[in-house]
């Protein structure tokens, strides 16, 4: 059987993975968002913070709680970092230095992971796990809630009530991520992962001495690094190290943990506002997007021109000889869709066009299908332009889901869809344009452009992975990287959390012979459309002299 053949069935069985996941998941996530009951231990949980979950929050109030929970959980996670030195099970490990410390908490509690750090040689048992573990669930969990908060401005009228964000967070985390993960975690241990608690080894006579491996509880980690589109690794060298993620099949399982919530949750969408082929249109777009990038990223990997690429089957630098080209490049492309930026290969040497591919993943918004609940807010303020679009073309008032999309809501959106774009490109050229920063480049040319490049968008996007040849372990790519990572956060929260209560204000449109159906085909390739050409239109010039230059060049 040939690579390329092999990697179609295994896209093929990911395909049927997800699509047989997709209502039973997707259903139960409408059924968690929409019970007034409590189970006992949330109620703990809400006792122990001192929370009321029956209470109905304006936009105003919700912001304030993931902010405020945001916040304090960035301030927790650079305490025990720079607290680590004098705490049990830390392996000998010193204290984080405060730039890092700040990076490394900024990144995992806005759901990025960005690691300027090996984590094999700079965490112990107690971070990695106390900290980086639960950031891993909460992070996700705050952004399912406010994904669910701007679905309830679609499904509810005259209240501007969006729920109640302690009792929507405590429930991702308990009914959904937690199971789930506990699951996947059993998976991994039986595939090979390991789950342990054992200090540092010497393992075997290597050229230049031995070699020294710590364990930790990677399987538990793992999972959640997946399921909640984290992405951050145990090791260095992420999911491309044998004890995150040791066989093929494991490769697989994981990225279908790091695509199975993005994707069902356009049916709990669905299910929410009442019309589930709503939900299945938000799906195929996604699908589409996704299907796409896989097509277009394996194409480059196994045509690159030359002999060496023809005997080796493909692109095979940087690649993991037991993964191959095939799955490296499904997985590059669900992780860079996504938010979640785990690797299985080196980013940094796939060809010209394939690292164009990651980052145009990215600079989308990580809509197709995006992070975990930020996927879904993304798109749906996509749908919204969209909408915006096509009235200014047949010449109606915008409508979407029975709600008008007025100044204010066209003005939320464009503010969504600025802010990400912003922080890239001004912090991108302020880092080519001082000499300082230039130093951390460790080529040339374009492709050392697509190392800043990348590096800014993926943490303003909220990815986390690399090109892996620029030394973002400096004061000024910890500090400005992981502002970019908490105003690439929260700020777009802001806005879709205004929009959720401007439209949760209004009084439902009735549907007329006029109304766009936005549940048909058409209003899907709208939606692709409109997705590509504003994204092209604001990265193009910097992709042009980045991966495009380095790909036209080959």
């Amino acid at each position: 059987m040939g690579p390329v053949l092999a990697g179609v069935l295994q896209l093929l069985a990911l395909i049927a993975a997800l699509a047989l996941a997709h209502r039973p998941l997707g259903d139960h996530m409408a059924r968690v968002y929409s019970s007034d009951r409590h189970w006992r231990v949330e109620r703990w949980i809400y006792k122990g913070i001192g929370a009321d979950p029956g209470t109905q929050m304006r936009w105003p109030a919700y912001l304030r709680g993931v902010l405020a929970f945001s916040a304090a959980g960035v301030l927790f996670l650079y305490l025990l970092q720079r607290l680590q030195g004098v705490l049990p099970g830390s392996l000998g490990f010193s204290s984080i230095d405060p730039d890092q410390a700040f990076n490394t908490a900024a990144s995992f509690v806005s759901n990025t992971n960005w690691q300027s750090y090996y984590g094999e040689q700079a965490m112990g048992h107690v971070v990695q796990t106390a900290g980086l573990a639960v950031q891993n669930f909460v992070s996700a969990a705050v952004g399912m809630a406010v994904a669910v908060a701007l679905v309830r401005g679609f499904a509810r009228s005259r209240s501007g009530e969006l729920g109640n964000f302690w009792s929507d967070m405590v429930r991702g985390v308990t009914r959904i991520l937690l199971p789930v993960a506990a699951i996947a975690a059993v998976v991994l241990v039986a595939c090979g992962v390991i789950q342990n608690f054992s200090g540092i080894h010497e393992v075997g006579q290597f050229t230049g001495g031995p070699q020294q491996w710590n364990g930790g509880a990677v399987a538990s980690q793992e999972a959640i690094k997946e399921l909640g589109t984290n992405g951050g690794g145990y090791f260095n060298a992420n999911s491309a190290h044998p004890f995150e993620n040791p066989s093929p099949f494991s490769n697989l399982f994981e990225i279908f943990l790091i695509l199975v919530i993005p994707f069902s949750l356009t049916r709990t969408f669905g299910r929410m506002v009442g019309s589930p082929r709503q939900g299945y249109a938000i799906l195929g777009t996604m699908a589409t997007i996704w299907l796409g990038f896989t097509a277009l990223m394996m194409w480059t990997e196994f045509a690159h021109p030359g002999p060496a690429f023809d005997l080796a089957g493909g692109a095979m630098e940087g690649k993991e000889v037991r993964l191959g080209v095939s799955t490296s490049s499904i997985w590059a492309v669900a992780t860079t869709l996504t938010s979640t930026g785990a690797v299985n290969s080196f980013h940094s040497s796939f060809t010209g066009f394939g690292g164009g591919i990651q980052l145009l993943g990215m600079q989308l918004g990580e809509i197709a299908p995006g992070g975990v609940g930020s996927g879904l807010y993304g798109m749906l303020i996509m749908a919204v332009i969209a909408v915006f679009v096509a009235g200014l073309m047949v010449g109606r008032t915008p409508e979407y889901l029975g709600r008008k999309i007025g100044t204010r809501e066209i003005k939320l959106a464009a503010c969504y869809i600025l802010i990400t774009p912003a922080l890239v490109l001004v912090l991108t050229a302020a880092a080519m344009a001082l000499p300082t920063p230039g130093d951390s480049m460790t080529n040339s040319g374009a492709h050392g452009f697509s190392e800043i490049l990348y590096a800014y968008s993926s943490g303003a996007n909220n990815n986390g992975s690399a090109f892996a040849g620029l030394n973002a372990d400096t004061q000024w790519f910890n500090t400005t990287i992981g502002l970019a990572m908490l105003l690439g956060r929260f700020l777009p929260m802001v806005f879709v959390l205004a929009l959720a209560g401007s439209l949760a204000g209004q009084r439902p449109i009735p549907v007329t012979a006029g109304t766009l159906r936005t549940e048909k085909p058409l209003f899907t390739g709208l939606l692709v459309g409109a997705i590509l050409i504003i994204t092209g239109l604001t990265y193009f010039p910097a992709l042009a002299l980045g991966p495009l230059a380095e790909g036209l060049a080959a």
